[in-house]
């Protein structure tokens, strides 16, 4: 998982550019798992990417926007270290997925206080308080998501609804593991934890982002629903972010 090994390949300095396919998608590896949004890992040297590294290259103040320079390269391979850390952090208690959660958020870009709360209650909610990775109608049968879920057996799996094949193709491409092949991997809980908060920060779920109703500048709790699922009980998760939040 998170197959970043290209990278000790790559020649600092070199164009962007003039990545081959397997040296790019190393690096769109790593811009996705920095959280910025690059959509597939294609090893293609397209808008997303280009605007992705640009942004990580502003943010750190590393180099220049066309160019991989070694402190890029650092910087991708200890936030990849970093990473794997959290996810291998124990899960087998409640207590534990909040703590990873927590993390996990920090990590990603969403450090608030807020967001964590908010990325909390939805996980309570999304689980249906176990803090377990669940299936699409967990109290039904595999043999009726089969029948009626138009998008089997790519149907929603984790702490919160990875749906649909394009988003397991993403997610694949991320964390070089086969959803596609074999989707029940949406169920571990270290691959459940990442989907939540990338898809949380980068607007994988609804194209919405968490960050456009939680923020420095405010705390739209019922609104940040749209993230996951329009409105659908919006106000009783809301609550529950802002029990987590006063707890804190």
């Amino acid at each position: 998982m998170l197959d970043l090994k290209p990278l000790d390949k790559i020649d600092p300095g070199t164009q962007l550019s003039d990545l081959n396919k397997t040296k790019l998608s190393a690096i769109q590896r790593g811009l996705a798992i920095c959280g910025y949004p690059v959509g597939d890992v294609d090893g293609l040297h397209g808008p997303k990417t280009r605007n992705a590294f640009a942004e990580l290259v502003s943010d750190t103040g590393h180099g220049h926007t066309s160019l991989v320079s070694e402190e890029i390269l650092s910087y991708l391979k200890s936030r990849n270290k970093k990473l794997i850390t959290i996810l291998a952090s124990p899960s087998s208690t409640k207590e534990d997925v909040k703590e990873q959660i927590s993390a996990m958020f920090k990590f990603i870009g969403l450090p608030l206080t807020t967001q964590i709360a908010y990325g909390l209650a939805t996980t309570q909610w999304e689980t249906a308080h176990t803090f377990e990775p669940v299936r699409e109608a967990f109290w039904l049968s595999e043999s009726w998501r089969k029948k009626n879920l138009r998008y089997y057996p790519y149907y929603g799996r984790g702490y919160v609804q990875l749906t649909w094949e394009n988003n397991y193709r993403m997610y694949s491409g991320i964390l070089s593991l086969d959803l596609l092949g074999d989707p029940d991997l949406a169920m571990r809980p270290d691959v459940a934890l990442f989907v939540l908060a990338h898809g949380m920060k980068t607007g994988t779920f609804t194209q919405r982002t968490l960050e456009q109703y939680v923020n420095r500048k405010g705390t739209d709790f019922f609104n940040a629903r749209k993230v996951i699922n329009g409105l659908d009980k919006a106000g009783k998760i809301a609550a529950i972010a802002e029990q987590y939040q006063s707890d804190l």
